[in-house]
C-alpha cells in the first residue's frame, strides 16, 4: 500500500516536472539576455573583417560590370512599373481619401456600432470618390485637349515651312547697306536659308519616312504604357486601402533593425518628406492648370494663334519650378512671330505678365514656403536635376534639395547648439565672432536676447 501511494506521488511529481518543461519550451526564449563570451567576441570581428573584404570585392565586381547592373536595374524597373505607377496615383489620390475620411467616419460612427466597420466603409467611398474624380478630369482633358491639339499641330505642320519661307524671303529682300557688317548678315541669310531647304528636301523626308516606319513600335509602346497604368490604378487602390497596415510595418521594421534614436530620426525625415513633396507637388499641379487655363482664356480673346497648343505647353512646363515659364513661353513666341509678328509681341507681353502674377501672386499663395530654399538653391536643385534626370529632375530635384537641405540644416544646428552658439544665421554677420573660449561675441546683442531667438526659431520649424 505504501509503495504505491509512493509510486502515485512519484508519477504526480514527474507530470509536475513534465508539465513545467513544456510550459518552459512553449514560452519564446530571450535573446542576449547573458554577454557573449570570448570565443563569440573573436568570431564576430572575424566576420566583420571579412566582411568588410567582401564588401570591397563586390564593389569592385560591380564597377566593372556596370552596365550589366544598369540593365538589370532597368529590367526590374520595367516590370515593376505598374507598381510604381500605383504608388504615384495613390500618393496623388491620398488628400481625396484623406478629406472623404475626416467627414465621413465621424457621420457613420453615429450609425454604425463597430468603428472598424464604418472605417472600411468610408474608405471604400472615398477611394470610390476620388477614381471617379480622376476619371472624369482625364475624360474632360482628353475630349477638351485632343480635338484641339489636333487641330493645332495639323495646321503647325501645313503652315510653318511657308511661314518660314516667307519670313527667309522677307529678310534675304531686306535692303541692307554696303558695309561689311551688312554684307555679312546678307550672306549669312542666303547661306541659311539654301541649308534650311536642303534640309527640308532631304533629312525631313528621311526622317519622316523613319518616323512612320517606327509608328507602330510607337503605338505598341503607348498601349503597354495605357496597360501598366491600368494596372497601377488596381495597384493604387490596394495601397490605399492598406495604407495603415504598411505604415505600422514600416514603423515596426525601422524599430526593430535601427536603435530608438536613430529609428526615431528616420520616421521624422519620412514625415518631413512627406510635408515637402506633398506640398509642392500638390501644390505645383494646381498651380500650374489655374495657369493653363488662364492662358487658354487669355490667348482665346487676344485671338492667338495654336490658342490649346500653346496653353498646354506652358501650362506642362509651368511645372518646373523658375526656369518653367521660359521654357515654355520661348519656343510658343517664336511659333506666333511666324504666324504674326505682332501677335508674337503681344503674346510675349502677355505670358510675362501672366509668369508675374503666379511668381507674385498665384504661386506664394498656393504654394507658400513649402521648401523653404532660396532662389539660389532652386536654380541648383533645377540644373543638377536635369541634368541628371531630365524632366522629372527638374521637377523632382526641387524637393529632393529640399531635404537634403533640411538634413544638413538640422546637423549644423545639432552641432551649434552643442557648442552653446545661436543657431540662427543673423547671428553671423561681420560684427560676431567665437572667441578661444569658445563663447559667442557681438557688440550690439546681448545672450538672453539670442536665446530668445533661437527659441522663436524653433517653435517656427516645428509649427
Amino acid at each position: 500500500m505504501f509503495d504505491m501511494d509512493k509510486k502515485e506521488t512519484g508519477t504526480k511529481e514527474e507530470r509536475e516536472e513534465e508539465k513545467q518543461e513544456q510550459a518552459y519550451y512553449n514560452e519564446r526564449p530571450i535573446l542576449g539576455r547573458k554577454g557573449p563570451s570570448k570565443i563569440r567576441q573573436q568570431f564576430g570581428r572575424g566576420m566583420t573583417y571579412f566582411l568588410v573584404v567582401a564588401a570591397g570585392l563586390l564593389f569592385y565586381f560591380a564597377l566593372l560590370r556596370m552596365t550589366d547592373l544598369s540593365k538589370g536595374v532597368g529590367r526590374i524597373f520595367g516590370v515593376l512599373k505598374p507598381v510604381i505607377y500605383g504608388c504615384v496615383i495613390a500618393y496623388l489620390l491620398n488628400p481625396v481619401v484623406n478629406k472623404a475620411d475626416a467627414f465621413l467616419i465621424p457621420v457613420l460612427e453615429k450609425r454604425m456600432a463597430q468603428r472598424e466597420k464604418a472605417c472600411k466603409l468610408s474608405r471604400g467611398i472615398g477611394i470610390f470618390t476620388a477614381l471617379i474624380l480622376l476619371c472624369l478630369l482625364v475624360t474632360v482633358l482628353f475630349n477638351l485637349l485632343i480635338p484641339e491639339l489636333y487641330a493645332s499641330i495639323r495646321n503647325l505642320v501645313f503652315t510653318l515651312p511657308r511661314q518660314i519661307g516667307n519670313a527667309l524671303d522677307t529678310l534675304n529682300e531686306a535692303r541692307l547697306d554696303d558695309s561689311t557688317t551688312g554684307t555679312f548678315i546678307k550672306t549669312a541669310l542666303e547661306e541659311g536659308t539654301d541649308m534650311f531647304m536642303n534640309w527640308m528636301r532631304t533629312d525631313l523626308l528621311e526622317k519622316t519616312n523613319e518616323l512612320m516606319s517606327n509608328l507602330t513600335v510607337g503605338v505598341l509602346n503607348v498601349l503597354s504604357e495605357i496597360f501598366n497604368i491600368i494596372i497601377g490604378v488596381i495597384v493604387s487602390i490596394y495601397i490605399l486601402f492598406s495604407k495603415e497596415l504598411f505604415v505600422r510595418q514600416s514603423k515596426k521594421v525601422i524599430y526593430a533593425v535601427f536603435d530608438v534614436n536613430h529609428a526615431n530620426m528616420i520616421l521624422h525625415l519620412t514625415t518631413k518628406s512627406n510635408e515637402i513633396f506633398g506640398g509642392f507637388i500638390i501644390g505645383k499641379i494646381i498651380d500650374s492648370a489655374i495657369i493653363g487655363v488662364l492662358c487658354f482664356f487669355g490667348l482665346s480673346i487676344l485671338n492667338m494663334p495654336y490658342v490649346m497648343l500653346v496653353s498646354v505647353i506652358v501650362g506642362v512646363t509651368n511645372v518646373i519650378p523658375f526656369f518653367g515659364p521660359y521654357i515654355g513661353a520661348v519656343p510658343c513666341t517664336i511659333l506666333i512671330l511666324l504666324s504674326d509678328p505682332m501677335k508674337g509681341l503681344y503674346f510675349a507681353i502677355f505670358i510675362l505678365l501672366l509668369q508675374q502674377f503666379d511668381g507674385n501672386i498665384l504661386g506664394p499663395k498656393i504654394l507658400g514656403n513649402s521648401t523653404g530654399l532660396s532662389a539660389f538653391w532652386v536654380i541648383v536643385a533645377i540644373l543638377l536635376g536635369g541634368g541628371l534626370f531630365g524632366f522629372v529632375g527638374m521637377v523632382m530635384g526641387v524637393p529632393t534639395f529640399a531635404v537634403l537641405y533640411y538634413i544638413v540644416e538640422m546637423i549644423v544646428d545639432n552641432r551649434l547648439k552643442r557648442k552653446k552658439l545661436p543657431t540662427g544665421t543673423e547671428y553671423y554677420d561681420k560684427k560676431s565672432y567665437v572667441d578661444s573660449d569658445g563663447n559667442y561675441i557681438h557688440p550690439e546683442n546681448d545672450r538672453e536676447a539670442i536665446e530668445e531667438n533661437d527659441i522663436k526659431n524653433i517653435g517656427r520649424k516645428e509649427g
